[in-house]
């Protein structure tokens, strides 16, 4: 197989259980995996040398929410979250999403996903909710293609809205499918792209959308084919529903997955900034991670999650880019330091405050075992080589490599970084991706992305 040695580098950061760093050190990748950290390794004949002097190696980084299909809402002046009421910004995006085809997916995907590479993630988790008559059931097929030719890690979310918005929900009619479709997907998309083997490259969650957003039935089944499957379970929770489910089932929205069996250690839920305390020590009893978005709830001006307190509990938390039209990007480095920096606002009234080195490591390690993977995360022999380095080496960063654990989130270095690794394989090097033509891609999916908003009244107002 062929051998990476990565030759002097300052720092490894491995954000493995013992938190170790490893200082003037070296790693050496064969195949997909880590096969050594130490000083003076030497590989065998061919092995190709990456000098890593000036540089920290991290684990890469792992996405635990996100929604790629949104990427054509960026930067609109129509769709301006902080200046709008809830159902005003849900009618402006669902404007767009009711017309996307699956190349408006495919190209909306690849955009995302070539962000996050170029940001040092290594392995994306999406919900694809966005169904309409012109995507047919082919979103999923279209990202696994999408990731497939840029080489990320792709969990993908199959998810659903089965109940239309004239019943209740926030979701347009034509954007709603039946159980039974839904169901009929799923299992053809388990069948055809999920891999629990180490070092899998592509797996399938089953996500309906939102409690909200679909019939009780939708979640009891998704529930048992999942279990039936071995595939872990997804939704948004806790993100401004409850007054609705209240009114609806008489429950608030965790009491209503409990009863009919929507948690354990098999499931996550997005953002969660709706719940309580004593429902966040329940959710640490139960075995539920979140998917904590950061950026998404500072640009919607919602509470922020206490980290500290989770962390004592015993909570797992995740981070998540969540989608454009609540993030107009999708940078997980730039969600460790924001989300540092709004743990660091409410600290005086929240009694202390967690280090930057822990929203690392929930993009990290704590990302991974919300996906139920034990073989990415960090750095460690055996593990997949999936990893990205950090040029400290320029004037700006004197003074930072001290501590490299902190550094992301205390410094702000967000940028590009100077190389991304996946599974063994180099996927981002000297500002490219490999393997793809980056120029003509970008062509396309600007012309896609501007013929789309042009047939779309007011959009681009």
């Amino acid at each position: 197989m062929e051998q990476i040695l990565i030759k002097h580098a300052q720092a490894i950061v491995t954000c493995d259980e013992e938190n170790h760093v490893y200082h003037n050190c070296d790693l050496l990748v064969q195949g997909p995996e880590i096969l050594q950290i130490g000083q003076g390794l030497k590989g065998a004949d061919g092995c190709r040398v990456i000098d890593g002097t000036g540089k920290i190696v991290y684990p890469g980084l792992v996405n635990t929410h996100h929604h790629l299909f949104q990427s054509f809402v960026r930067n609109l002046k129509s769709i301006d979250c902080p200046n709008m009421t809830l159902m005003e910004w849900l009618d402006k995006i669902y404007q767009v999403f009711d017309h996307l085809d699956d190349e408006a997916v495919y190209y909306a995907s690849l955009t995302a996903m070539a962000d996050l590479i170029k940001h040092g993630c290594t392995t994306a988790f999406d919900l694809q909710y966005c169904y309409t008559p012109y995507t047919g059931t082919a979103p999923i097929d279209r990202q696994m293609e999408a990731a497939a030719a840029l080489g990320i890690r792709l969990h993908a979310g199959r998810g659903t809205n089965t109940l239309p918005k004239s019943k209740g929900s926030t979701i347009p009619d034509g954007m709603c499918e039946t159980t039974e479709a839904f169901l009929q997907d799923s299992l053809r998309l388990i069948r055809t792209y999920h891999d629990p083997g180490k070092f899998s490259m592509r797996q399938i969650v089953l996500a309906p959308c939102q409690p909200i957003n679909c019939y009780e039935e939708t979640f009891v089944e998704a529930l048992k084919l999942a279990r039936s499957e071995g595939v872990r379970l997804h939704t948004h929770l806790g993100e401004g529903e409850t007054e609705v489910m209240v009114a609806r089932t008489g429950m608030r929205t965790l009491d209503w997955c409990e009863k009919i069996g929507f948690v354990g250690e098999d499931a996550w839920f997005a953002h969660c900034w709706d719940l309580n305390d004593q429902e966040f020590q329940r959710m640490a009893r139960l075995g539920c991670g979140i998917a904590h978005c950061p950026e998404a709830a500072m640009l919607g001006g919602f509470p922020i999650l206490p980290l500290k307190r989770l962390k004592e509990w015993g909570v797992t938390v995740g981070l998540g880019c969540d989608g454009s039209s609540t993030n107009d990007g999708s940078n997980l480095l730039s969600c460790i330091r924001i989300g540092y920096l709004l743990q660091a606002h409410h600290s005086k009234a929240r009694g202390g405050c967690v280090a930057a080195y822990d929203l690392l490591k929930a993009a990290t390690a704590n990302g991974a075992r919300l996906l139920g993977r034990s073989d990415i995360g960090s750095l460690e022999p055996g593990k997949a080589a999936d990893l990205f380095l950090l040029d400290i080496s320029g004037l700006e960063m004197v003074g930072t490599s001290h501590d490299p654990q902190n550094l992301i989130g205390r410094v702000g270095a967000t940028d590009h970084v100077w190389m991304t690794m996946i599974n063994g394989r180099v996927v981002y090097e000297n500002g490219r991706l490999a393997g793809v033509d980056e120029t003509a891609l970008a062509e396309q999916g600007n012309r896609l992305c501007r013929a789309l908003l042009e047939r779309i009244p007011g959009v681009l107002n």
